[in-house]
């Protein structure tokens, strides 16, 4: 990377170093969980396979939802293994290989959460969410304003929140596999952390 990459981050050490210890912590308060729990039972379909990309310790799926499949996605596999909601798991660095170990049209529909800021290659993870995904399936992209500022990428860094909304939307209009691209503010207000989501659908 040069000094002049947008995707460049201060820490630029393996990130498998970074996430190797397990942070079983939320990343967003009470308020913005419940906000992000109310998207996804809003978007995601029931009983369908769902893909968790950059997951967690914690999907935020609604807990009185069923899914047939729910496939996490991740760098550390404490986490991982300590999600209830998932069926599956792989442990794997996106900015390292973008392309996700599943087959075309595997998915019913699909997240990431409060993980997007920390992408290197976005609109290739991306396009590989799209082959992955079945046409018309729902993609969301949840974010806020934390980050880990040494593995949050310059630009991230250098936009505010109407910046971000506009950035990860660029992310599916370059793959020209989404379409029905929405921005949504679902910030709770008062004293919560702010919430935006990005939502795609897969073109048929």
């Amino acid at each position: 990377m040069t000094a002049n990459d947008p995707f460049q981050r201060y820490d630029e050490t393996d990130d498998a170093r970074f996430y190797v210890q397990p942070r079983l912590v939320n990343h967003i308060d009470d308020a913005a969980i419940a906000a992000t729990t109310k998207l996804y039972r809003t978007y995601l379909p029931a009983a369908g396979a769902i893909l968790d990309l950059m997951s967690s310790w914690v999907s935020h799926l609604p807990a009185d939802v069923s899914y047939s499949r729910v496939a996490g996605l991740g760098m550390n596999e404490t986490e991982l293994r300590s999600n209830p909601r998932l069926t599956e798991y792989v442990v794997q660095d996106l900015n390292r290989v973008p392309q996700l170990p599943y087959a075309e049209a595997s998915f019913d529909g699909g997240m990431v959460t409060v993980s997007v800021q920390y992408l290197t290659n976005p609109v290739a993870v991306y396009r590989d969410v799209a082959r992955v995904l079945r046409p018309g399936a729902p993609f969301l992209t949840v974010f806020s304003n934390r980050m880990f500022p040494t593995k949050a990428v310059a630009i991230w860094q250098s936009l505010d929140d109407p910046g971000h909304q506009q950035l990860v939307r660029t992310y599916y209009a370059q793959t020209d596999l989404f379409d029905r691209i929405d921005v949504l503010d679902c910030s709770p207000g008062r004293w919560s952390d702010p919430l935006y989501a990005v939502i795609g659908y897969r073109k048929a």
